[in-house]
C-alpha cells in the first residue's frame, strides 16, 4: 500500500465481524458510492482475551503490519497504549480518562510534534443512557450497538478527528478526518481501540 496515498485520505469506514472466537477489524476507504472500498487495515482479536496489544495489518493475510497499539501496563484502566509502527517503533499513543469516563467517555491521543487530541461523546444524553442500559440485568448482555459520536479536538476547539458509530446489531463507524497533519495509522488505531477496549 502506497503510504502517500493512504495519509491524503480523508474517510474510513471501520466495521467489526464477529465470529465464535475472534472479533475482527476492518478498515476500508469508501468508495464514490460511499460504500467499502480498498482494504487498508484489518486485525483480529481474540474473545476473552487480554486487549494489552492489537496488530494492525494491511490486509487479511497478515503479511504486512501496518501499526499496532499496546500498553504500557496491564489491568490498568487508565494505561498509556504505545501506537507502533511496522517496525515497532513508537509513532503516538492514546489513553482513556478513566475519571471523565464515568459520565461521558473521553480519550486522549497525543502525536509528536502535533499535540494532543482529546476525544469526547458529543451527546451526553447517549452517553447516559447506554450506562443506564449496561446497569440491566440480561439487556447489557444482548449484542446492541448504540449510536455515539467522537469528536476529537486539539486545544478544546480545533477539529482533528471524528468517529461515528452507527446504530445496529455489529458495531460500525465512520472516521473522519479534519486536521491533514494527523497520522493516518494514529487514526485507525484510536478508531479500532473505541471499540475493542471501550467497556474497559
Amino acid at each position: 500500500m502506497d503510504f502517500n496515498w493512504f495519509q491524503a485520505q480523508t474517510r474510513f469506514l471501520v466495521r467489526q465481524r464477529f465470529t465464535l472466537m475472534v472479533n475482527k477489524y476492518e478498515v476500508h476507504t469508501p468508495g464514490p458510492d460511499g460504500r467499502e472500498q480498498h482494504l487498508v487495515a484489518f486485525a483480529q482479536q481474540k474473545r476473552m482475551a487480554f486487549k494489552e496489544q492489537v496488530t494492525l495489518y494491511t490486509d487479511e493475510t497478515k503479511q504486512h503490519v501496518l501499526a499496532g497499539f499496546r500498553a504500557r501496563q496491564r489491568i490498568d484502566l487508565g494505561a498509556t497504549y504505545d501506537i507502533v509502527d511496522h517496525a515497532g517503533q513508537p509513532i503516538g499513543n492514546f489513553r482513556k480518562d478513566f475519571k471523565r469516563s464515568l459520565t461521558s467517555s473521553t480519550w486522549h491521543l497525543e502525536q509528536p510534534g502535533l499535540g494532543v487530541a482529546t476525544g469526547t461523546e458529543r451527546n451526553q444524553t447517549v452517553a447516559i443512557l447506554r450506562r443506564i442500559w449496561g446497569l440491566i440485568p440480561f439487556l447489557g448482555d444482548l449484542p446492541f450497538a448504540w449510536p455515539y459520536h467522537f469528536d476529537f479536538t486539539a486545544g478544546g476547539t480545533q477539529p482533528v478527528f471524528s468517529v461515528v458509530k452507527k446504530i445496529g446489531l455489529r458495531d460500525k463507524y465512520v472516521v473522519e478526518i479534519h486536521d491533514p497533519r494527523i497520522d493516518r495509522r494514529l487514526v485507525v488505531a484510536q478508531a479500532v481501540a473505541l471499540d475493542a477496549l471501550q467497556s474497559r
